[in-house]
């Protein structure tokens, strides 16, 4: 049987450490109050000017290449999951195409969100299974830092996230041992608006029109306005407690199916690397599933929310620590907006 291992992996965020008593300085805020309800004590920052989520996709990307034994001549498929990209269109995918000086190779941009990195895996994983590619890199790349709002208005969702990047090269395998097991999507877009960016957007305020607060003179069908502006409607958009409770439901259901699905119970698990949304999401999974301190890896306390980097972020500076070690049982897990969430169970 042909399955997809990661033959390389890398990793890389900005210099710049943003603590949370440095945030004090923007709204109204306190690092107790930020890490009661996160987790979180500090994050990245890209260079606000010379870093993009390109450019920080390239950095991870180089090291997973390296670390596969290969060249970027030998990567026939690119797959790029991110939320933040350079431009509005085109995608980042062709962007890192171009900055590592590869040859004219397909390139698929993925938007799911936190979800990104793992939906991107599962895509990658079918195309190296058919035998259509052989080296496919796969990245989660997120410059967060760009488009908050750092306003006491807008900090319950500007503490949380992060900037950063991840990358891991898709090869084929015949070892039973080794490889992607399966992978599991799953999405439902009832609440898409709780946890949203309305604009830029081409909707015309269509979500507006839903609810009772619509007023088209104040706010007509621009794709941008001041208007919009003003009412922070530029920036993200969360119902915390509303994503908390929908995400303690599907994180533990997913990883349950991967581990159904191979005939695996969670003490089999080696390390559960889940996307890193919020320390109390983690720890309640844990708990759910009755896994000790040494199954889960969790690294949001440094980093925050990366969004599509933080899985293979966290992956990578986990097998860096001597975490993973070859044959062990690895779980990918992430929740997301959409909502969207998936699995990975693997094999390393």
């Amino acid at each position: 049987m042909v399955r997809s291992k990661i033959a390389g992996i890398g990793m890389y965020v900005p210099s710049n450490i943003v603590t949370n008593n440095e945030l004090t300085r923007y709204m109204d805020t306190t690092d107790e109050w930020i890490q009661e309800r996160t987790g979180i004590k500090e994050r990245r920052y890209a260079h606000r000017t010379q870093e993009t989520t390109t450019t920080m996709g390239v950095e991870a990307a180089k090291i997973a290449i390296e670390r596969a034994g290969i060249t970027v001549n030998d990567i026939d498929f690119i797959v790029f999951a991110t939320l933040s990209p350079d431009y509005y269109f085109p995608g980042c995918g062709v962007l890192l195409q171009r900055a590592m000086k590869m040859k004219q190779v397909g390139a698929l941009d993925v938007r799911n969100q936190c979800s990104g990195f793992v939906y991107a895996v599962s895509v990658a994983d079918q195309f190296i299974k058919t035998g259509m590619y052989k080296n496919i890199l796969v990245v989660g790349a997120e410059k967060h830092s760009f488009g908050l709002d750092f306003s006491t208005r807008g900090r319950n969702v500007s503490v949380i996230f992060g900037d950063g990047a991840g990358a891991v090269v898709l090869q084929s395998t015949n070892d039973e041992n080794r490889g992607i097991l399966s992978t599991h999507l799953h999405s439902d877009g009832t609440d898409a608006e709780i946890l949203a960016m309305f604009n830029p957007g081409t909707h015309a305020n269509h979500w507006r029109e839903q609810s009772a607060t619509f007023n088209e003179a104040e706010i007509g069908d621009m794709f941008m306005s001041h208007a919009m502006v003003e009412k922070a409607e530029n920036f993200p958009n969360m119902d915390g407690p509303s994503v908390f409770k929908t995400a303690v439901v599907k994180f533990p259901e997913v990883i349950m199916e991967a581990l159904a699905a191979n005939n695996y119970q969670p003490a089999d698990l080696k390390l559960l690397i889940p996307h890193q949304a919020n320390l109390r999401i983690a720890q309640f999974v844990q708990q759910k599933l009755k896994l000790n301190d040494e199954q889960v890896f969790n690294n949001i306390q440094k980093y925050g929310n990366t969004t599509a980097a933080s899985v293979p972020i966290a992956l990578c500076e986990a097998w860096e620590a001597g975490k993973i070690k070859e044959g062990d049982l690895v779980c990918l897990a992430a929740f997301g907006s959409g909502f969207t969430w998936a699995s990975a169970l693997l094999k390393w």
